[in-house]
């Protein structure tokens, strides 16, 4: 207790001497918060990177990375929470505290990419670098070596699950860097994986969930309709090529084409963006129904997904169609964004469960609640027994559906003005800095020794991301909170 009562009178002399924040006794002070994250970083480069890049998990003893579907000692994971996540989280942690070290591993989590970047463009979920299962790849590097030979070679960018949109998200703000202005391998990279992406957009503006060439130009272009029928038997179509909701993968690629526009100052990832909201607009189906499916065919009519994804309205991609399309009023302005969101909401609010949660999907036309029964996947109107490994029903929307009303209710400018602003004075500063000191606590509290955090029994990435952004974030606010 002496000690502690005297290093609280010495941090209350310092901060007579400079004015900001007071560290009292317990609270995490910016330099050791620093030292921690160097340490996590350290750690991470040192033992865990692949070319660079990251798994999504680790076992303690180093013996393997782990990613969604396998397991080895030389696969990184290319979806959140793995090289994406990670690498963007370097990039934040530089711009917040200038530590070199936070930018050098960046770069080669980059580097990981630029490696690994498929022919088409984009991105698988996963790569492994050991080379008999790196050659199962057509990259991109194959055809600029002349290898242009495809064979039999996987070259299916995805989106799915928000994977190529993370990559891009990644490598645009750290080529936004003005130490990376240089980096024609970042740059080039960048460049051909937007190429290809726009090649990808669909003459309606949608994207497919996958692909590997671009997509017909001729394409028809028409508002969503009910098919006159639909089968409950799964047809086992390939449905990759078609235009894909699920998983707020068109969200996803907006938000990043919106970052691209606000690093890069260019309008074309404005203009792509809203093809994405042109799209979501044609696809809002007709009473008495207007919301959302989750997946359309090229005729904008739901189609059959996975097995245990039938022709049906998602409240979920819905509420994802809704966020879409408020960002692109709010960023351009155009009132047609705006205009469907309260026949959609209101279409929420009335196809709530009785428990106060919601369904996953809902019959087309009927508004009955769907599931697919465990083990045979028929579709079915009774959600007793569905199948454990997806949810046929998500929480409770309520509290988004009511912040969404009020931010439609806002004045357009006020919540651009959000979107854009960082604290602007030291007292602003000084409150982020407090508001993180419980999250900055808690990080130092569960680091173990060596740098990582865990999660359960395995070293984790996604524990990395939140604990080194939060941290980052406290450096940045403490120091500019403290400063003359």
């Amino acid at each position: 207790m002496k000690f502690n009562l005297l290093r609280w009178f010495g941090i209350l002399i310092l901060s007579s001497l400079s004015p900001g924040i007071v560290y009292a006794a317990g609270d995490p002070e910016p330099g050791p918060v620093l030292e921690a994250m160097k340490k996590a970083v350290a750690f991470y480069r040192d033992k865990l990177a692949v070319h660079g890049g990251y798994a999504s998990a680790w076992k303690k003893d180093l013996s393997e990375g782990q990613v969604e579907h396998s397991a080895s000692k030389t696969v990184i994971s290319i979806q959140p929470h793995g090289t994406t996540t990670v690498g963007l989280a370097l990039v934040e942690a530089y711009r917040a505290t200038g530590e070199k070290l936070f930018f050098t591993a960046a770069n080669e989590a980059a580097n990981s990419l630029i490696e690994c970047q498929l022919e088409s463009g984009g991105w698988p979920s996963d790569f492994d670098f050991a080379p008999d299962k790196a050659a199962k790849y057509y990259l991109r590097s194959d055809k600029e070596e002349k290898n242009e030979e495809q064979g039999k070679r996987r070259n299916l960018s995805t989106l799915d699950d928000n994977k190529t949109q993370s990559a891009l998200r990644f490598l645009v703000e750290l080529a936004s860097l003005p130490e990376s202005k240089e980096n024609g391998d970042l740059h080039s990279c960048l460049e051909y994986a937007m190429e290809k992406l726009f090649a990808a957009q669909a003459p309606n503006g949608a994207f497919p969930q996958q692909w590997d060439v671009a997509l017909d130009d001729n394409l028809p272009v028409k508002k969503a309709s009910y098919p006159d029928s639909w089968s409950r038997e799964y047809p086992k179509e390939q449905y990759h090529r078609y235009y894909t909701l699920n998983d707020n993968n068109l969200l996803n690629a907006v938000e990043m084409l919106l970052r691209a526009r606000d690093l890069t100052g260019e309008d074309r990832y404005l203009e792509r963006a809203k093809k994405v909201g042109d799209f979501l607009l044609l696809a809002q189906m007709p009473d008495p129904q207007p919301a959302w499916a989750q997946q359309y065919n090229f005729e904008t009519q739901p189609v059959w997904a996975r097995k245990f994804e039938p022709p049906s309205l998602s409240s979920g991609e819905s509420f994802g169609a809704i966020e879409t399309l408020f960002q692109l009023w709010v960023v351009s302005g155009d009132e047609k964004y705006r205009a469907p969101l309260a026949r959609a909401l209101d279409w929420l609010e009335k196809s709530a469960l009785p428990d106060g949660t919601w369904a996953r999907f809902y019959e087309l036309k009927t508004n009955r609640p769907l599931y697919c029964e465990a083990d045979t996947y028929k579709v079915t109107y009774d959600g007793s027994n569905t199948p454990s490994h997806y949810g046929f029903n998500i929480g409770n929307l309520s509290g988004k559906i009511e912040r969404m009303r009020e931010n439609l209710a806002r004045d357009r400018e006020d919540l651009l003005r959000k979107r854009n602003s960082e604290p602007s004075s030291k007292e602003s500063w000084e409150k982020r800095a407090r508001d993180l000191r419980g999250k900055v606590k808690q990080a130092l509290k569960e680091q173990e020794p060596d740098g990582y955090w865990l999660r359960g029994d395995l070293i984790d990435a996604g524990e990395f991301v939140k604990h080194i952004r939060t941290m980052a974030s406290y450096v940045e606010a403490s120091r500019k909170s403290s400063a003359e």
